[in-house]
């Protein structure tokens, strides 16, 4: 049986704190996965770390022969259509015989934003 990781991939900040409600994404993921699962981290872009390629590496020391990378930007804006695809393909060649998936930006999915409008609605 195959372990599938997955990665959350965020932009990255210079305050630390901003990286507070990735780290309760991640922690939500992970009880909601079971622990069995597989793993669940955290990479970014820049000014924080880990970056991607180092994420992608400590799951498969974990023994993940699958990994998805789940970009948790709002948008598909040049970071996702750019940056990320080059650094997919870095850890693809690092990391031969391991399947690295890619998924669209969170927020381009129709439940994400259904509930930012739930959100929004909740707060007038």
């Amino acid at each position: 049986m195959s372990t599938h990781g997955i990665v959350l991939f965020g932009h990255g900040a210079r305050d630390p704190r901003w990286a507070e409600p990735f780290q309760r994404l991640a922690e939500k993921l992970r009880r909601a996965r079971g622990v069995d699962a597989g793993p669940v981290s955290l990479a970014f872009l820049e000014l924080m770390s880990p970056d991607l390629p180092s994420a992608v590496r400590e799951q498969v020391a974990l023994g993940c022969s699958e990994v998805t990378v789940v970009p948790v930007f709002f948008g598909q804006g040049g970071h996702v259509r750019r940056d990320l695809p080059d650094v997919i393909e870095v850890c693809r060649a690092a990391n031969p015989g391991v399947s690295i998936l890619c998924a669209t930006a969170v927020g381009e999915d129709e439940g994400v934003l259904e509930a930012v409008v739930g959100y929004c609605l909740r707060q007038v």
